[in-house]
Order: structure tokens, then sequence, then C-alpha cells
């Protein structure tokens, strides 16, 4: 049903009422006046009658019907009327404008039938002698209670009809300026009605768009004004709630949005309700795209989907592992449990996701470390206990044997003495209070990475390989000068350690995008892909026989790392098989 305005509905409505009250008014208007037009004529007429009955009467008595017409012709002529007088048997004897004997019968007129029974009576029709409607009305003439004979008075309706005419005429105009005038007023109060409930639609508008601080004017009628002053109140009372809930739907936001964790909502159908950015960055989705999709559509993630199916198959908390085979490997602790409405309803699961990715790897670290700790140091202490087994055995009885054992134990306990070294050494980086308390200086670069290139010279002329610096003098950074030159040496004695025979090692260092970069360039055998993300893990090795060969302790990137995040910079390697590697120090610029 289409939807009409209160005033076009109001407005006809009064209008058709007016019309119908001035249409029925019009209408018994015009009959009143026309029947009491008719029993004015009536009784003016019967008055009139009877004014002329007792000279009638007298001339009945003495059968003078001539001086009875002239009496007719007199009285018609001075009362504007026309007379007639009608003897018991129907005979004319006198009439104001005919002669009586060429006048029919009249005792089958109706009124005169009437008068000679002894009742006043009237009628109304067309006279075919005058060609026009009178009115006639006749009165009895009685002689000593005997009727000899009745009067009939007529007169012309000509006038009445012209005046009801002029009335028929004068009542529609009137009508219609009644109904004109009636409109307006009907469409005065229409709109005095409709323009508060008008206005009041339109602060409802600007309520439902949160605009509650436009109030409503209370005016009009005491019904009026009580809507007005209510929806007032149900507008302050709406925006106090809805600050309520906007503000503890944006501290829940913004409890969910700070949160490590992700947060997932899901419906009974498996719908996304409500993702939090944590979650999303876990599942490398948009949250404000997926809302009300199906979390297959949304994540293609097995292990997610086949928890969330346990979860809502369990009423009990569930707890599981999740691992995401993105680029790189995540794992993912997820605790799931039910969601339900305020009624208790199940409306949904909760799932609740914790990154542990960073503890697994610290996990493989600290296992791989306590391995290759064990291994690096069992190595030595098997020869040395070798040896001494061996001396004890009898070998100490030649002088050329026990020479040659006590060596060996001496080299294993160097290398030992070595490992603990550099063990103690990464300790005393890795110390946050020795850290802060380290003294940085404003130093030159040139004389630390000369110097850290002479400390090498000797294993680089062993395998004839150059080796060359190329840095400003004037360069500066806030640096202590011998842990960077321990951490130049560590990357240029790896350098020489795996370059062939009779290339070259450069240092460099320069500032670029405000940061001095100190790198060094070999020419040797590279490094895979692979193994670049765990270079600088403690005892990591890439070619673990050959690193033993060369007798390193598997320590020195890792303290290369440490040294350069305690002048809190970093530390990167780019490298190819068969190419050489380049490892570059990032030191903030003076």
């Amino acid at each position: 049903m289409r939807n009409i305005r209160l005033l076009w509905q109001i407005f006809p409505s009064y209008v058709f009422i007016v019309m119908a009250v001035l249409f029925g008014v019009g209408w018994h208007l015009t009959g009143a006046i026309e029947d009491f037009f008719l029993r004015q004529t009536a009784a003016d007429l019967e008055a009139r009658a009877r004014l002329v009955s007792p000279q009638v009467a007298l001339a009945l008595e003495v059968g003078d019907f001539a001086k009875l017409d002239q009496l007719c012709k007199d009285f018609g002529a001075a009362a504007d009327a026309r007379f007639t007088v009608v003897l018991p048997s129907g005979v004319v004897v006198g009439d104001s404008i005919e002669d009586p004997a060429r006048m029919e019968n009249h005792a089958s007129r109706v009124e005169v039938a009437d008068g000679l029974a002894g009742r006043v009576s009237h009628s109304t029709r067309y006279s075919r002698t005058l060609q026009q409607a009178m009115m006639y009305v006749a009165v009895p003439v009685a002689n000593e209670a005997r009727i000899i004979g009745t009067v009939r008075a007529a007169r012309a309706l000509t006038a009445i009809e012209n005046a009801l005419k002029t009335l028929y005429r004068q009542v529609p105009i009137g009508g219609l300026v009644a109904l004109v005038l009636a409109a307006l007023a009907s469409f005065w109060v229409s709109r005095r009605i409709s323009r508060p409930l008008e206005a009041m639609r339109h602060g409802a508008v600007d309520f439902a768009q949160g605009r509650f601080d436009r109030k409503l004017t209370a005016a009009g009628s005491m019904e009026v004004c009580a809507l007005a002053r209510a929806m007032n109140l149900m507008a302050e009372q709406l925006d106090d709630r809805i600050r309520t809930i906007m503000e503890q739907r944006n501290e829940q936001q913004a409890v969910l949005a700070s949160m490590v964790e992700g947060v997932l909502a899901i419906d009974m159908e498996e719908r996304v309700l409500h993702f939090n950015q944590a979650a999303a960055q876990f599942l490398g989705v948009d949250p404000q795209q997926v809302q009300g999709q199906r979390i297959a559509e949304v994540a293609r993630k097995a292990d997610l989907q086949r928890f969330i199916g346990r979860t809502l198959e369990c009423p009990d908390p569930v707890e599981g592992e999740i691992v995401l085979q993105d680029p790189e490997t995540r794992y993912l602790q997820a605790h799931g449990t039910v969601l339900r409405d305020a009624e208790q309803q199940e409306i949904g699961v909760l799932i609740v996701l914790n990154d542990v990715t960073r503890l697994r790897r610290l996990e493989n670290i600290r296992r791989d470390f306590v391995a290759n700790v064990s291994h690096e140091l069992k190595t030595p202490i098997t020869a040395i206990k070798a040896s001494v087994e061996t001396l004890m055995d009898g070998a100490a009885v030649s002088p050329a044997d026990s020479q040659e054992f006590l060596k060996i134990i001496a080299k294993q306990a160097d290398r030992l003495n070595a490992i603990i070294d550099d063990l103690l050494a990464l300790s005393r980086i890795e110390q946050n209070d020795d850290v802060s308390g380290m003294m940085l200086e404003m130093q030159e670069l040139e004389p630390v990475l000369r110097s850290a290139v002479q400390s090498c010279s000797v294993a680089a002329a062993d395998k004839e390989i150059s080796l060359g610096v190329a840095c400003s003098p004037a360069l500066q950074s806030r640096i202590n000068a011998p842990l960077i030159e321990q951490a130049v040496i560590n990357l240029v004695d790896n350098a020489i350690k795996y370059s062939e025979q009779k290339s070259s090692v450069q240092v460099e260092a320069e500032v670029r995008n405000d940061m001095i970069e100190i790198r060094v360039r070999d020419r040797g055998c590279g490094i895979a892909r692979e193994h670049l993300s765990r270079l600088f893990e403690r005892f990591y090795r890439v070619d673990k026989a050959r690193s033993r060969r060369q007798g390193g302790t598997g320590l020195g990137l890792a303290i290369v790392k440490h040294i350069v995040q305690a002048h809190s910079g970093t530390v990167t390697v780019s490298s190819e098989p068969g190419a050489g590697s380049v490892f570059t120090i990032l030191l903030p610029a003076a």
C-alpha cells in the first residue's frame, strides 16, 4: 500500500465532509423553503377564500348567480387571485376570469370535492385554461350546517417558481463560497495538525542518523507536546546508551587490536563473526573483507579448519597446535571455547591463536647449541684422553712419542681454551648490563679497520691472499674500537679461511642512507641461500667437516652479530655459491 502524507489524508477528508454537509443542508434548505412558500401561499389563499365566503353564502341563498359572478371578478381583481364558486352539483356559478356558463363541471376536482364534503383542501396542478401551474384552495360554504357550495381561491405559482429558481442559483454559489472557505480552513487545520508531526518525523530521522543534539520543539496540542518531550527524553537516553556502547566497543576493539594473540569468532555455520588484526596477519587476510564469509573460503588452512571443527563438536575448551606452511613455517598455539549469547545459547566458538614460532626456533637453537657445544668440547677432550691413555700404556718411555702426544694434548687444550674464551666473550657481550655500560666514543674507522686487517695478515700471507682497505680517513662513528676490531677480524678471518689460494679480501667502509656500511668482500666458495638465515647462530656450520679442518670454534659470526647489536646496528650477508660472499655491518652514522 502506497504511503500518503498525513496532510493529504486529513485535508481531503475535511473537504469531503464539508461538501457532504453543504449538499445536505442545501438540499434540505431548498426543500424547506419551497415547502414554506407553498404552505404560506395555501394559508393566504385559504384566508382570502374565508373572507369571501360570507358574501358568497348570502348570494347563494337568494340564488343571485349574476351577482356571484360579479363578486368573484371584483374580489379577484382586488386580491390578485382567482375566485371560483361551485355548487354542490359541481356547476360553476361564478369565476374571476372565465364565463361560468362555458366552464365544465368541477365536481371531479380534488379540492372542490373535498370542499363540498365539508373539508378545506388545496392542490397544485397545471391549469389548461391559464396555461400555467396553479395552487387551488377550496373552502366549504355552509348554511345552518348544510353545504350549499364551495369557494375556491387560486393563484399562479410563477412568482414562487421564479423565487425558487433564484434560490436554487444562489444556494450553490453560496455553497461553493462556503466550500472554498471551509477548504482553506481545513487546509490550515490539517497543516496545524501535520506540521508538528512532520517536524517530529524529521527529528526522528536525525535521531536515527545519530544527531541526538537536535531537540524537538514542543509546540501544538497537549498530546503533541507530550510526544515531543517523550522523544527528546528518548534521544537523551539513546545518546547516553550509544555513547556507553561505543566506548565499550572502542575499548574492546583497542584491546583486541593491541593483542599479539589472534582472536577469531566463528558462528555455528563456520562463518566469520570477528577477526582481530593479529589473527588477520597470521592468516594473511583483510579483516574488513572477511565478515560473514565461511572460514574455509577466507583461509585455506587444513589444521585451522580441523581445530574449529573439534571446538564446535566439543562443549569443553580445546587446545591444539596449528602449523601454517607459509613462505616460512609458523607455529600457532590454539585455544578454542564455545561462544554463548546472553541467554546462554551456543552461537559459535572463540579461537585464540598464540604465535609460538619464536619459542620453537629458540628451542631448536638451544637444542642445537647444546648439541654443538657438547660436540665441540667432546672432540678435543677425546683427543686429549686418547693421548693420555697412549702415554700411560707405555708411549711415555719413548721421548719422541712422548713429545708427539704432548703436542696433541697442548693443541687440543688450546682449542678448548679458545672455545671457552669465545663463549665467555659472547656471554659478556650478551649481558645487557655490560652493553648498556659499554663506553662508545667518536673515533675514526680507518685505523680500526687497518688494525684488524693487520691482525689477519699472517693467515692471508700463508694462502697468498691479498688484503685491502677502502675507507675515508675522515669517516667517524661512535664505537668501541676493540669490539669493532674484533668483529672485523672475525669476518676477515672467515673470508681468508673460505677463500681460494691467491684470491683477495676487501674491507670497505662508507656512509650510505644515513648509515655507516662496513663490508668484508671475498671471492670464496660462497654460501647456499638456505643457510643464510641461520649463519649467525652459535656453532652453526655450513660445511661441518671443512669448518673443523679449518680449526674454527663456530662462534665467530655469533660474536660479530652481538657486537654489532651492542652498537645499535645490524649485520647482513649476501652470497651465491661460487661467487663469493659480502658481509655488511651497518652502524648508525655520527
